[in-house]
């Protein structure tokens, strides 16, 4: 091209050219995906048309070091970090080729581990969302700085970029990742792109300020609102934010003006709702910046020819792509589950000469001695710092030992702590995070369903979550409705996490080393009743601490009582958590004629022990201290009856608490409620004489 100069204003020349060469593949990938709509609209897709030069500004300035969070209308974002038009058109068609999610999930919905590029951990579709894991991601990155783990770079530090539609600034998620970056001073920077439609509602129909305005109440969240239209002037203002985050290590957000002039998706047209497509036509950043260009001396001419030649990448690429293959259906079963080296009990579980040791310090001890071993691991929650070190104690004295970088108290934040272990296990952190109580944890849900368990199986592998949640659990002393419930029965059907459930003290720590070195997000419910055995009959809870390299596999149950098989009438008990004491002093009415099954996990099932032993005694009783009606328990039922039909000699019952709303806080009103071992012995006494 004919133009001398060097700069344009003060963006480089060959930065403005290859800006202008991505805009048009953007362009042409839109009006080529809007040309073919009977194919392309098979799977549900959104296009970046009018959001390009904001995007494209970032993009080209993001490094192998930095982590992305591209949001659904952000293909201008992938293109301008190096993946071809032919990649994404491998997700718009779900192709088994498809480099982010094998066909898993939609169009420019990306997960990437590349090391030429920046790290995009998966995406999830539900707007908002991508906050808390992003905010996690630079947690992370500020954590491994801090303790000198980080990998050092010449060009400068790595920070996080999350991309935000204006629309889900709205949502409560992004306001606990904004008070989590101010807090804590995090390395993200946060990238807002308002087109002022939020589907076919307006900005005024749904917000009283835009994003800048809004962030004024997060003190130290630094903003800039820019003309996102303007390719010199968004590359200008991320240039000065970026470079300053690198060096200053502190949160910005960057609110950009676009129109929106494509779909919302494909699947809601523009066409049916929209009376200002022709004045959003108006703010178009193609032409903009084309004509800068022809401004600062370059040839009309020559830029057609940029245009025709991506026209025809664009075109080639498509052509390509249609010819790719689709997934096989066996592919539909890759990445459930990451491979755990946990695969068989090692350790000692009863060291010689020592005393027994209370559920709760087992635990503590466990996680103390992974502290020492793995400078990566760290643990946050609600009052689990030095100061209290949590509720129930069961982060004493870590704080002290570790330093409050490492064993910190958030804010209450259940979504962010759930959902901000996706980042920092992003980063190669280990995040043990605890919910206070499991009656707290359903803020939390929505970032444990869409973002943590789908993460492996939507990235095709690629990004595993690595971390353990510590969720206090079930009914204690009069706890009342807001600190007694049992939720393993909505966890239960949550795929993609693991689910821990034990009973005793050595279980606990054995679980706890297991979910450790498990690189998939692990659950552990933990009975608050057993922490320290003070209920009658829970003194087995209380045992000797195994040593530090006890790990239990995942999927594998404990028989606690074991009972011969015989000619009289004998009953398998199921159970897990409380259930376990209940069965066992049950027990005790029916010497030899009871065998106790204690699962400890519940995802995976150790479905083999539970099976053999209903089987050997024809009978068998299932225990859950969640009200029975609807319950994991009733699963449990179901499979035992499906699978061992031909050897019962009874129904399979399901004993569980009062199917109650809630657990009352009157100690008489508890006690009717939930279950309990009187009740547990007429259960097996019918089922024995049945």
């Amino acid at each position: 091209m004919a133009a001398k100069e060097e700069m344009i204003g003060t963006v480089p020349v060959h930065t403005v050219l290859r800006a202008f060469e991505l805009m048009c593949q953007a362009k042409a990938m839109t009006e080529l995906f809007e040309k073919n709509a009977s194919v392309t609209s098979k799977y549900v897709h959104a296009t970046s048309r009018g959001h390009e030069a904001i995007q494209i500004a970032l993009g080209m300035q993001l490094k192998p070091q930095d982590f992305l969070s591209a949001y659904y209308r952000d293909d201008s974002i992938l293109l301008s970090i190096g993946i071809t038009p032919y990649e994404l058109m491998l997700q718009l068609m779900a192709k088994a080729d498809d480099p982010f999610s094998g066909g898993r999930t939609y169009y420019s919905h990306p997960s990437l581990n590349r090391d030429n590029m920046p790290k995009i951990p998966h995406q999830s579709s539900a707007t908002g969302m991508q906050a808390i894991p992003s905010t996690g991601v630079a947690m992370g990155i500020q954590y491994l700085e801090k303790r000198g783990l980080a990998k050092i770079h010449a060009d400068g530090k790595g920070i996080m970029a999350c991309s935000l539609g204006d629309g889900s600034v709205t949502e409560g998620e992004v306001a606990e990742a904004f008070q989590m970056a101010v807090l804590k001073k995090l390395p993200i920077l946060y990238l807002v792109q308002d087109n002022e439609w939020d589907i076919s509602a307006t900005a005024k129909e749904t917000r009283a300020m835009d994003a800048v305005e809004y962030a004024k109440g997060f003190k130290g969240l630094e903003t800039r609102s820019i003309d996102g239209t303007d390719f010199m002037r968004s590359y200008q203002t991320l240039n000065e934010v970026i470079t300053t985050m690198r060096q200053e290590r502190r949160p910005f957000l960057v609110h950009a003006r676009v129109p929106l002039l494509n779909h919302h998706t494909s699947g809601v047209r523009k066409e049916w709702y929209r009376g200002d497509l022709e004045e959003a036509a108006k703010r178009d950043p193609f032409p903009r910046l084309r004509n800068q260009l022809i401004i600062a001396g370059f040839n009309s001419d020559k830029l057609t020819q940029v245009e025709k030649k991506a026209t025809e990448t664009v075109q080639q690429d498509y052509d390509k792509a249609l010819k790719a293959a689709d997934p096989k259906p066996e592919d539909a079963f890759n990445y459930i589950y990451a491979p755990t080296p946990i695969t068989e009990e090692k350790g000692v579980r009863e060291p010689k000469g020592k005393d027994k040791t209370v559920m709760v310090d087992c635990a503590l001890f466990a996680i103390q001695e992974l502290m020492e071993k793995h400078p990566e691991c760290l643990f946050y929650g609600q009052d689990v710092g030095g100061r209290l070190g949590g509720v129930f104690r069961e982060a004493a004295t870590l704080a002290q030992k570790f330093g409050d970088d490492r064993v910190f108290n958030t804010p209450i934040q259940e979504a962010f702590i759930i959902g901000s272990t996706v980042g920092m296990s992003a980063t190669g952190c280990k995040p043990i995070v605890e919910i206070q109580f499991a009656d707290y944890i359903w803020p939390g849900l929505n970032q444990l369903f869409t973002e943590v368990s789908r993460s492996y199986y939507l990235s095709n592998g690629k990004w595993p979550v690595s971390s353990i949640m510590r969720v206090p659990i079930g009914a204690y002393g009069s706890g009342g409705p807001y600190h007694s419930s049992s939720i393993e029965s909505v966890l239960t059907n949550i795929r993609g996490i693991k689910i821990a459930y034990p009973s005793t003290g050595a279980d606990l720590k054995g679980l706890l080393k297991a979910a450790y070195y498990d690189p998939n997000p692990v659950v552990m419910l933990e009975h608050k009743g057993l922490y320290w055995s003070k209920i009658k009959g829970t003194e087995d809870a209380k045992t000797v601490e195994p040593d530090a390299d006890y790990v239990i596999p995942f999927g594998k149950g404990r028989m606690v009582l074991e009972a011969e098989a015989q000619s009289e009438p004998s009953v398998a008990v199921i159970s897990y958590g409380m259930g376990v004491y209940w069965a066992k002093n049950a027990a005790k009415k029916f010497p030899g004629k009871v065998e106790i099954v204690d699962l400890r996990t519940l995802v995976p099932l150790d479905e083999e022990m539970i099976y053999a032993s209903v089987r050997k005694h024809n009978r068998c009783l299932v225990i859950t201290e969640e009200p029975a009606t609807n319950s994991f328990a009733q699963s449990i039922a179901a499979r035992i009856q499906q699978t061992c039909f031909e050897s019962l000699d009874a129904p399979v019952i399901v004993a569980g608490s009062e199917n109650t709303p809630a657990v009352p806080l009157n100690s008489t009103l508890e006690n009717t409620v939930l279950l309990n071992a009187e009740k547990v012995s007429a259960a097996i006494e019918k089922l024995l004489a049945y």
